[in-house]
């Protein structure tokens, strides 16, 4: 068993809480990223699962094991930092054979795994080079080979994508979860990148201030907000004032301008109260599109438009709000100029009401 459980995990440094009652269970298997801003708590959060933080208050539990008295080398984790720690003196091989010798394993058994190693991450025939001479993302596969050669149950990585440029995150980030994947090994993953995190999680926990604001899938996460935290930090999102006139069962009427639009409802917000209206910029549909939907439209003025090759971006005026629509840069699609008027409007699963606050 490798499930991790964290049962109310605190840690303060004086009067300053980095993290306040983190309640997870991340299931055998799983890969679980902590996204969050600097700050937030996310990597004191991960070195309080390695063992290299004591918590002020709270439980780790580690397939079923109460490990939070335990000290690093006693909870069978392999971690990976952000800067890889390769050992400049060592060669590759030598690199990912150090915890083994450290295990008193037989030189023929260290031999072995560490050929085995080097296939899995694929540097077959890189056993013999040094740190100089090698690239970024091969220094990152030597680090996985060096942690995953022990066979640990948990796996934690620390932002280990960050030093590298943007062409090998992207070859890397598939990487990486194509391994875990293979090897089923449970992974607690450190990001501020929220591509990272869509792309590569089975779920995600978003931090703030020390908490989790919101724990799920990615499509949840993305789709359904909990905060307004949570939709500003995860992509893009239009917030608009409105009146909500009725809430309940999961759906919403509101009041903007003049026009009365259904929307999504997740937490309870009071009626006649002001609230906030959240839509993503490639729910927002324009022209003919919107009008198909048969939903209520609003009349918009386009403020501006940004070309970015397959998109186009619209800045859009609402009865003095402002708000950014997408939408594929196709011939047949209509387009519009800054200053023109257009109907728009969403269908209602697409649109969530949020509380003011």
């Amino acid at each position: 068993m490798s499930d991790i459980r964290l049962e109310n995990l605190t840690k303060t440094y004086g009067h300053t809480h980095a993290v306040e009652a983190v309640t997870l269970k991340i299931e055998e298997g799983e890969f679980y990223a902590l996204l969050g801003p600097s700050g937030c708590g996310k990597s004191t959060t991960l070195r309080m699962v390695a063992g290299f933080v004591m918590p002020s208050m709270g439980r780790i539990w580690i397939g079923g094991q109460d490990v939070t008295p335990l000290p690093p080398e006693k909870r069978d984790i392999g971690i990976v930092f952000q800067n890889y720690a390769i050992f400049p003196h060592m060669n590759v091989a030598e690199n990912i054979a150090f915890g083994l010798k450290l295990r008193k394993q037989s030189r023929a058994q260290i031999e072995t795994s560490v050929k085995a190693a080097l296939d899995q991450v694929g540097l077959t025939g890189f056993g013999d080079r040094y740190q100089r001479n090698l690239s970024g993302g091969q220094q990152q596969r030597v680090a996985l080979a060096r942690v995953l050669v022990t066979k640990p149950r948990i796996l934690l990585l620390d932002e280990p994508l960050s030093a590298l440029d943007k062409a090998l995150r992207e070859e890397m980030k598939f990487w990486i979860k194509n391994l875990q994947q293979e090897l089923g090994i449970t992974t607690i993953y450190v990001t501020h990148d929220q591509d990272e995190a869509l792309t590569m999680s089975d779920r995600i926990g978003v931090m703030r201030a020390g908490h989790v604001e919101q724990s799920g899938t990615p499509r949840e996460i993305y789709e359904e907000p909990a905060t307004l935290f949570v939709t500003s930090f995860i992509g893009q999102s239009n917030v608009l004032d409105v009146t909500c006139l009725e809430a309940g069962e999961g759906r919403a009427t509101v009041r903007l301008a003049d026009t009365v639009l259904k929307a999504g409802l997740r937490h309870r917000v009071p009626v006649g109260a002001g609230a906030k209206l959240v839509i993503r910029p490639e729910n927002v549909l324009m022209g003919a599109e919107a009008e198909a939907t048969g939903v209520p439209l609003l009349e918009a003025r386009v403020l501006g438009e940004t070309y970015q090759g397959a998109m186009l971006r619209y800045r859009l005026d609402v009865a003095g709000q402002e708000l950014v629509a997408e939408r594929q840069n196709q011939m047949h699609l209509a387009c519009w100029e800054p200053g023109a008027t257009v109907k728009i409007g969403w269908t209602p699963e697409r649109a969530r009401l949020l509380p003011a606050g």
